[in-house]
């Protein structure tokens, strides 16, 4: 047997048993959803950290820096600063709050200040969820068959099935807790991987200062950090710190903070996230900054972390590797299908709905749910849609400036009305989309969630100071 399918194997085992073990945690619904919120601070950490970074990190940021070489680093400053201003901000006070209002998502905290007999902050939230995740979850997919497509040979498609059955599976069995444990393994994987292959890149090329010589050679600019094509810098250094933005919203990062077992586990666990998260990034880009000087012309980008690990490496190693990409992939479907699938299971059926029937019962409703979720990602993922990098940053800043600007107004501004969180959350959406969808290219490719999330905070609290008095 072809020794990476043998890596494969025993990696796709160990996913198998935890989600067995955690499957006890599965009978309600903050049980399948939030593990009970008893998660200890080490979990938390690389379960946030493996979740917000996805195949996004493996292979869309190291595509990133094969392709527009030092820039890239800007998108390390972008994610460390934005991961720290959310533990900072958001995670302890998130967890109170959380804890205060029972809540499970975070349609949950959102609703849970206000009497809103339509419902309708729920009903905008689970739409947005349901549509972004649906996005992004596809994006991962394509993920899943480029990478089964460079490491193992395997037809794109067929990658993209077998990948997903997998994903689906463990977390239809083993619910939150499974994804969370699971995550650690991902976590620290895509953790060693991450040092290693930038490392092996390095030295196979023969040191820094080759690498250096060899991208002078290519092109200078791609060894200056403000070199960007457009002419228009100060765009380019803020789309690509931007991209750090959402982590202030985003729900899949959100309910990390609700799952901690305290607010000590919660202080504990942001300084080994803020920690890895540099390794993580710092690491992807440098693989592919390395990777340019070592295989220059390759027709996707994208495809540089599976080159490099399949050229540099013996099988055995390079097995392990594909178990890296896919680790990053699966740590963020899985906490995607369960985010949409609370959102029509608890937000919807059970909330909205006015569901009577037990928790027991709509947990089961909640494991079906992933399923038909899951399907529909692999039927639109199949069709192998534009680029991993840009299709995540659509979804990813769509769902940072809806959520972010009303999480941090609900927690930090006691005026935040019920007319300012819809307000918000509907006009951060909107500003994200329809700048991506009209405006983007004609101001020099600046970012969506920068005139997204100015413009959900604007809404939120101008809206909520205009109608304070009036909801007094």
């Amino acid at each position: 047997m072809n020794t990476t399918v043998t890596v494969l194997i025993v990696y796709l085992g160990i996913l198998a048993a935890l989600a067995i073990w955690s499957r006890r945690e599965t009978h309600t619904l903050s049980g399948f959803y939030l593990a009970g919120k008893k998660l200890p601070f080490w979990v938390v950490a690389f379960s946030t950290n493996a979740t917000g970074e996805s195949g996004w990190l493996l292979l869309g940021l190291s595509g990133m820096g094969y392709a527009v070489g030092a820039q890239a680093y800007w998108v390390v400053v972008g994610e460390i600063a934005g991961i720290a201003l959310s533990w900072g901000l958001i995670s302890r006070r998130l967890k109170k709050f959380g804890d205060e209002t029972d809540s499970i998502t975070v349609p949950d905290v959102l609703a849970a200040k206000f009497v809103d007999k339509l419902h309708l902050i729920r009903i905008v939230a689970v739409l947005i969820i349901v549509v972004m995740v649906t996005t992004y979850v596809t994006a991962q997919m394509v993920s899943t068959g480029k990478a089964f497509s460079s490491f193992l040979g395997m037809d794109y498609g067929t990658g993209v099935i077998v990948g997903s059955v997998f994903i689906i599976g463990y977390t239809f069995v083993g619910g939150y807790k499974a994804v969370s444990y699971t995550d650690v393994v991902q976590g620290v994987l895509m953790l060693l991987g991450l040092i290693a292959v930038p490392a092996a890149a390095i030295i196979a090329a023969g040191g820094l200062g080759e690498v250096k010589s060899s991208l002078q050679y290519q092109d200078p600019a791609l060894l200056d950090m403000f070199a960007f094509s457009s002419g228009h810098a100060w765009i380019g250094i803020a789309s690509f710190v931007a991209i750090g933005l959402p982590f202030l919203g985003v729900p899949q990062l959100l309910i990390r903070f609700m799952s901690a077992r305290d607010d000590g586990e919660i202080r504990k666990a942001r300084i080994m996230s803020i920690i890895v998260m540099l390794v993580f990034t710092a690491g992807a880009v440098t693989a592919g900054v390395a990777g340019r000087a070592l295989y220059p012309g390759l027709e996707d980008s994208e495809t540089i972390f599976p080159v490099i690990s399949n050229n540099l490496f013996p099988p055995v190693i390079s097995g392990m590797l594909l178990v890296v990409v896919l680790s990053a992939i699966m740590s963020t479907v899985d906490s995607l299908l369960l985010l949409a699938s609370s959102a029509v299971v608890r937000d919807t059926y059970q909330k909205i709905m006015g569901s009577p029937e037990s928790d027991s019962v709509l947990s089961n409703y909640g494991k079906v749910i992933t399923i038909v979720i899951g399907i529909i990602a692999v039927v639109l993922g199949v069709q192998e849609p534009r680029v991993i990098f840009d299709f995540v940053l659509a979804s990813w800043s769509g769902l940072g400036s809806a959520f972010g600007p009303v999480v941090i107004a609900i927690l930090y501004f006691k005026r935040t009305t019920w007319a300012g969180v819809l307000a918000g959350m509907l006009g951060g959406f909107l500003a994200s989309i329809i700048w991506l969808s009209f405006f983007k290219a004609d101001y020099h490719g600046l970012y969506e969630a920068i005139p997204g999330f100015v413009t959900g905070m604007l809404l939120t609290y101008g809206v909520s100071i205009m109608t304070s008095r009036a909801e007094e």
